[in-house]
């Protein structure tokens, strides 16, 4: 029997959701089109981050690439974001710190203190994944950062659960070309992978600990969601190497942590279609197919698996949204004059168009340190 390759089916496949109307761009959108990506006939020849760990490749840090760093911590605080709510009891900074001067490449970044003891709370980096999709806009706006935006695009109210209660957060959009970050060199954009992320995340983190030189020895920790399964363990493995090579704690790393991460393809499909079962969005019929003709253990399944089964496990579950199954559509994206529109145990399924207003209001540009820029959830 004919063999084909696995993500390649089963993502087609996926990639079909968006033929929905409701269907929106989003971070696991990104993450479909990049694995296609992978999975085409000719895909580009690349090592695996086992095989660079081994060459050692990341190692091509140097004390070279950090750059003075003086006065621009004031610089990048930022006065006040507009339409911030009444007391607002912490330091907020954002801004851009160099990578590569010689290319261009600039990460932005948006950090926000504790209100409770700064000085002894750890610092916590926050990365979303995509790969491609902001940490600003999802992690910072929608996720756990201190603010979340209004129905109008316009104002801002405090999310009581932004994780700044317990630890100073460090929301980095990466690799340059998401969100406000950028390259000089556009063919930068098209270069991104693995390898070259964790190095420049680790630039920007040196350098970043330059600027604000109070939390060079606190101790550090790495989040993250979705691909930043890739990124979160690569830029620790970075750290360690680091710190070894150089016979010092250069980032005082003390843990990691990943929530929903993609990590690996067959297992990640695997653990999709037994979800869909086990919360009565398959059928028995299909969940019994699947299992009887989808191997999830190699790179290829049967034509059987690819012609019938997934297709019919992709549609039966209807319109719904696959990563918050509970949760209400969006249905008007319009913006609402007032404050919230239909919120749910504080999640808004429109939070995604406030978002990509208000961060694109001039003003807000202005103050958050920004070049102006057609800023969007996700390149």
């Amino acid at each position: 029997m004919k063999k084909v390759s696995l993500y390649a089916c089963l993502l087609l496949n996926l990639s079909l959701l968006v033929i929905f109307p409701y269907c929106k761009a989003s971070q696991a959108d990104k993450l479909v089109e990049f694995i296609l990506s992978r999975t085409s006939q000719n895909p580009p020849k690349t090592l695996s981050w086992e095989e660079e760990d081994a060459l050692k490749t990341h190692s091509s840090f140097s004390t070279a690439d950090v750059a003075p760093q003086e006065g621009l911590m004031q610089a990048d605080k930022i006065d006040t974001l507009p339409g911030q709510p009444y007391g607002v009891n912490f330091d907020q900074y954002s801004g851009y710190v160099t990578v590569d001067p010689e290319a261009g490449r600039e990460l932005f970044y948006y950090f926000v203190e504790s209100p409770y003891n700064s000085s002894t709370k750890p610092l916590v980096l926050w990365l979303n994944g995509g790969p491609g999709c902001s940490s600003l806009g999802y992690g910072a706006f929608q996720e756990l950062g201190p603010f979340r935006i209004n129905s109008d695009g316009k104002t801002l109210y405090r999310n009581p659960y932004a994780w700044n209660e317990v630890a100073n957060v460090l929301f980095l959009e990466s690799p340059a070309g998401v969100g406000f970050s950028y390259s000089n060199t556009t063919s930068d954009y098209d270069k991104s992978g693995d390898k070259s992320t964790a190095k420049d995340t680790y630039v920007f983190l040196v350098n970043w600990l330059e600027r604000f030189p109070q939390y060079k020895t606190r101790d550090f920790y790495i989040t993250g969601e979705s691909y930043a399964g890739h990124y979160v363990p690569q830029l620790a493995s970075t750290i360690l190497h680091n710190n070894k090579l150089y016979n010092n704690t250069i980032v005082n790393l003390k843990g990691i942590s990943i929530g929903n991460a993609w990590i690996d393809d067959a297992t990640s499909l695997k653990g999709f279609f037994d979800y869909l079962w086990t919360h009565a969005l398959n059928s028995d019929q299909t969940h019994e197919l699947i299992e009887k003709y989808c191997d999830f253990t190699t790179e290829n399944v049967s034509a059987i698996c690819i012609n019938n089964v997934t297709l019919k496990a992709f549609f039966e579950h209807g319109k719904i949204d696959l990563y918050n199954i509970y949760a209400p559509l969006c249905h008007d994206s319009s913006l609402k004059n007032g404050s919230t529109g239909y919120v749910s145990n504080d999640f808004d399924p429109c939070s995604d168009y406030y978002g990509s207003a208000y961060l694109n209001r001039p003003e807000v540009q202005k103050a958050l340190h920004a070049k102006p820029t057609n800023w969007t959830h996700c390149r």
